[in-house]
């Protein structure tokens, strides 16, 4: 494991995480349970080992189906992480780490369930602090 810290949290601050080491994987997940966890059209996660996250705060839990969690804030309502039972790896979500931009996505789940307009819209007008195009 390397020195590396990796820490974020929910939007009200309630639950925080702390990853040690390398990430194992990064990647987007269009499955439709990411989707509607997040309302959101994909999920960027990062995977680390169970071992390696501690979550403080009080995090709620969800089933969100038959083989795994997802763990969030019970009064913000932000996703943080997605736990598989049988896993020893937790995914965190991309979008609620101090520095997001440290994990970008190498690889699609579930990329038959893709939205098919979905991409980064590069070519799109930009919009800054919420004005208009």
């Amino acid at each position: 494991m390397t020195d590396e810290t990796h820490t974020g949290g929910c939007h009200c601050g309630r639950v925080r995480f702390t990853a040690r080491g390398a990430p194992l994987s990064t990647g987007w997940c269009h499955c439709t349970i990411c989707r509607r966890t997040t309302g959101a059209p994909a999920l960027a996660w990062v995977t680390f080992p169970r071992a390696a996250v501690e979550i403080t705060g009080e995090p709620a839990l969800y089933r969100s189906s038959p083989a795994g969690e997802r763990v969030f804030c019970p009064v913000c309502g932000a996703q943080i992480a997605y736990r598989g039972d049988a896993s020893p790896t937790i995914d965190l979500n991309v979008g609620v780490f101090d520095h997001p931009e440290r994990h970008p996505p190498a690889a699609h789940g579930f990329h038959a369930d893709r939205i098919p307009w979905f991409d980064a819209g590069e070519g799109l007008p930009t919009v800054e602090n919420g004005d208009s195009p």
